[in-house]
C-alpha cells in the first residue's frame, strides 16, 4: 500500500483538522481602487470610452461586490475617465450598497423599464455619444442585444483587453490567498487518502472532502471529482458512482475558495499494489508535468508549455497530438477568481508568460477502458521563472512525500 493511503476513518481525520484561515486577509479597498485605475488606463490605451462589467467574477474583482448573474441587469459602468456608476433594479439598491466594497452612484430601473435604455442615458450623461464600449465576456447575449439597440451609435466590443489585462497577473495579496487555499486543499487530499478502504463509494469520499474543507475553514468544496478504477480514464468522470476495489487507480480532483480565490489540486495513486502498467503511466505523467514546468520561461508563449508536455508524451508512444491513449486536452488553465480563466497552456495561446500569471499543470494521461492518471499542481510566474504553489506528488508509492 502506498504511504498515506488507507488505515484511518472519517471521524479520526476530521477531528485532526483545524481552521487554516488565520492571518490571511481579503483584498483591501485600496487594491480595488488600484484595479479600477489600471482598467481605466487600459481603456485609454485600447481606445475604449467605457466598459460595462456584468455581475459575476469581474464585478467582484473590480468592486468587491459579490453578485450572481441573472436575467436582471446588475453591473457597473466604468468610464475611461471619471467615477463609476452601478446599475441595478430599484428594489436591490440597498442590498447592493451592503455588498459593495467600492462605493459609487447607483442608477436604478423599475421592473417594467428597459435597463439598456438607462445605460444609454448614462453614456450620454458622461459625454459618450458615439464611441466604443467594451462588454466583459460574461455579459449575456440578451443584454448585449438590448444595449446595441438602445445605443446604436456606439461600437460594442469585447472588453477582454481590460478585464484579462487586469486579472491575468496576480498581486502579492492575490497570490497569498491562492497559496492558502491550495494549502487547505492539499491538507484535505491527505486526509481523504487515509480514509480509503475497500467498499467505500466515491460519493462517500466526496462527502468527506466537503466536510474536511469546512473543517479547514472553507465554506465547503467548490467542486469535487472522485473516481475509481476504469472511471479515472475520463477527465471529468462518469455519471455513476463507483465502489473502491483493491488495485484500483484512485483520482481525486477538488478545490475550495478563500475570499473568492480558487484552489484546484488532483492526486492519482493506486489503492493496493500498483501494476507495472499503472506504475509506468504514472511515471510518464509525472515527467510530463515536470517538462511543462521547466518550459514555463518568462517571455515564452503560454503554448510552449503545452508543446513541451505533449512532445515528451508522444516520444513515449502516446497520441499523437490529442489522440488517446494520451493527453486529450490542454496542459493547463489560468486560475484566480474563476477556476478556469485566461491565459491557457494550450498550443494556440501566444500570450507571453509574465510575473503574476497562475496556471494549473495537468497533462493528464487517459487510457480509455483501463485507467487514467492526472497529477495537477499549480504554479505562478515570477521574474526568475515558475514557482509551485504545492509540490508535485513524490512517487506512486509515496504520493504525498511522507518518506521523502
Amino acid at each position: 500500500m502506498a504511504l498515506g493511503v488507507g488505515g484511518s476513518d472519517p471521524q479520526t481525520e476530521l477531528a485532526a483538522l483545524s481552521d487554516m484561515t488565520g492571518g490571511i486577509a481579503p483584498i483591501t479597498a485600496d487594491e480595488y481602487a488600484a484595479r479600477i485605475g489600471k482598467a481605466q488606463a487600459l481603456m485609454q490605451e485600447h481606445g475604449l470610452d467605457a466598459v460595462y462589467v456584468h455581475a459575476g467574477s469581474s464585478l467582484y474583482y473590480f468592486t468587491g461586490t459579490r453578485w450572481n448573474p441573472s436575467e436582471r441587469m446588475v453591473g457597473v459602468l466604468i468610464p475611461a475617465r471619471g467615477p463609476l456608476t452601478y446599475i441595478a433594479p430599484a428594489f436591490e439598491e440597498n442590498t447592493l450598497r451592503d455588498y459593495w466594497v467600492v462605493g459609487g452612484d447607483i442608477a436604478v430601473w423599475q421592473e417594467h423599464e428597459n435597463p439598456a435604455e438607462l445605460f444609454a442615458r448614462l453614456l450620454a450623461q458622461a459625454g459618450i455619444t458615439g464611441g466604443t464600449v467594451g462588454l466583459d465576456e460574461s455579459t449575456p447575449f440578451f443584454l448585449f442585444d438590448a444595449l446595441r439597440q438602445a445605443a446604436p451609435a456606439m461600437t460594442w466590443v469585447n472588453a477582454k483587453p481590460v478585464t484579462a489585462g487586469c486579472r491575468m497577473q496576480k498581486s502579492a495579496a492575490e497570490l497569498a490567498l491562492m497559496q492558502r487555499a491550495k494549502d487547505m486543499t492539499l491538507r484535505v487530499h491527505q486526509a481523504a487518502a487515509r480514509i480509503l478502504r475497500p467498499g467505500i463509494s466515491t460519493t462517500e469520499v466526496a462527502d468527506f472532502i466537503d466536510r474536511a474543507h469546512r473543517a479547514v475553514g472553507a465554506v465547503g468544496s467548490s467542486f469535487c471529482i472522485v473516481l475509481f478504477g476504469e472511471a479515472t480514464a475520463y477527465p471529468h468522470g462518469v455519471k455513476n458512482p463507483q465502489v473502491l476495489e483493491d488495485g484500483d487507480m484512485v483520482l481525486i480532483d477538488t478545490g475550495c475558495k478563500l475570499y473568492g480565490y480558487n484552489s484546484d489540486i488532483t492526486r492519482s495513486y493506486v489503492y493496493g499494489t500498483a501494476t507495472p502498467e499503472q506504475r509506468r503511466v504514472w511515471e510518464h505523467e509525472k515527467e510530463a508535468q515536470a517538462r511543462a514546468f521547466a518550459a514555463a520561461i518568462p517571455g515564452a508563449p503560454c503554448g510552449s508549455v503545452d508543446v513541451a508536455a505533449r512532445s515528451y508524451l508522444e516520444q513515449q508512444g502516446y497520441g499523437p497530438d490529442y489522440a488517446v491513449p494520451g493527453l486529450p486536452h490542454r496542459t493547463g488553465h489560468g486560475i484566480g477568481l474563476d477556476i478556469h480563466e485566461w491565459p491557457y497552456l494550450v498550443r494556440n495561446d501566444q500570450t507571453p508568460l509574465a510575473p503574476g500569471m497562475c496556471f494549473s499543470n495537468e497533462p493528464m494521461l487517459c487510457l480509455y477502458g483501463r485507467f487514467g492518471v492526472r497529477l495537477e499542481d499549480h504554479f505562478y510566474m515570477t521574474e526568475d521563472g515558475p514557482r509551485w504553489f504545492t509540490q508535485p506528488s513524490h512517487s506512486i508509492d509515496d504520493p504525498f512525500g511522507y518518506g521523502a
